[in-house]
């Protein structure tokens, strides 16, 4: 164990509470890689069709055919959500903070952290989840769970379904590229289209679960202002750098007892002001936590 990664245990073991932030790259790191051989896997007909060679940007791809657009996401949908990540990162971190007082501010709409044994009532998805529908008006502020007409759509393209989820390819045969008609998702409240709970406009469905988190985010604040904690920053980029990394930045500025600790594969440079009680580790993160709860 290096200096930092030592420095950074003790930060822990100190602090009263620990704020996680995580990003995107919490989850490659944990294997939920867009591009390369996992999406050649699933995606290679789209890419070949469409040009793109990644996940992520096929789910920006403007599909004309509802039936294709399904196609493409229930693919994505299922292997970024349903089946499990190739790596343990999220199944250390609970080790890490499961008997600390904790509480999870995340991007990420994957649902790892769940899956790994995190208290939904200590979690906060701010930009929704794969394993929701909404409406696309939206009709309401309401939210539906997708993962048995996901399945369908995937069946009826070809896949199987394996154990722990696994999704396995058509053997001997290309894959659908368009989901039966009848297998389109609709509001059950206007019969207008469904789409997927993911926040990329001002049309992002906020329901009930997402308010609840909200006010559970805000009350763990106010209760630990003056407390020793550790605003633990994970995987964050600058798609949208306010709803974490400025924000850890701003909270640990308020409180002279807080510390900020950043792990990232690339360097991030730390307002002067919290300089002194901030500690940046560059490269694996999935290996920098392995090695702080050995």
């Amino acid at each position: 164990m290096d200096a930092k990664t030592a420095q950074l245990k003790k930060l822990l073991s100190d602090a009263d509470a620990v704020m996680l932030g995580a990003g995107a790259g919490l989850s490659t790191a944990a294997g939920f890689v867009y591009s390369g051989e996992r999406f050649q896997k699933y995606f290679a007909d789209f890419a070949e069709k469409y040009g793109f060679h990644d996940m992520y940007s096929g789910g920006f791809y403007p599909y004309q055919i509802r039936e294709e657009f399904w196609a493409f996401w229930s693919r994505n949908i299922w292997v970024n959500r349903y089946m499990n990540a190739p790596g343990r990162v999220y199944d250390d971190l609970f080790q890490l903070l499961k008997d600390k007082d904790h509480f999870v501010l995340t991007t990420n709409v994957d649902h790892c952290f769940q899956k790994a044994g995190f208290d939904k009532k200590r979690l906060f998805y701010t930009q929704g989840d794969y394993g929701l529908f909404q409406c696309t008006k939206p009709c309401c502020q309401k939210t539906w769970d997708n993962e048995e007409q996901i399945r369908q759509m995937l069946l009826a393209q070809g896949f199987r379904i394996a154990e722990q989820n696994e999704l396995i390819p058509p053997d001997g045969q290309p894959a659908a590229m368009r989901i039966p008609t009848a297998l389109l998702p609709v509001c059950p409240n206007c019969g207008r289209p469904l789409t997927t709970n993911l926040h990329a406009d001002n049309k992002f469905v906020q329901d009930e679960g997402w308010q609840a988190a909200a006010v559970e985010y805000e009350l763990w604040l106010t209760a630990h202002q003056k407390q020793k904690v550790v605003y633990l920053e994970i995987g964050v980029g600058y798609n949208t750098p306010g709803i974490i990394k400025y924000n850890f930045w701003q909270q640990v500025y308020q409180n002279e007892n807080a510390h900020y600790a950043c792990l990232n594969m690339e360097s991030c440079p730390v307002p002067e002001e919290i300089s002194k009680r901030s500690l940046e580790i560059t490269g694996d993160s999935a290996q920098v936590i392995r090695e702080l709860i050995s």
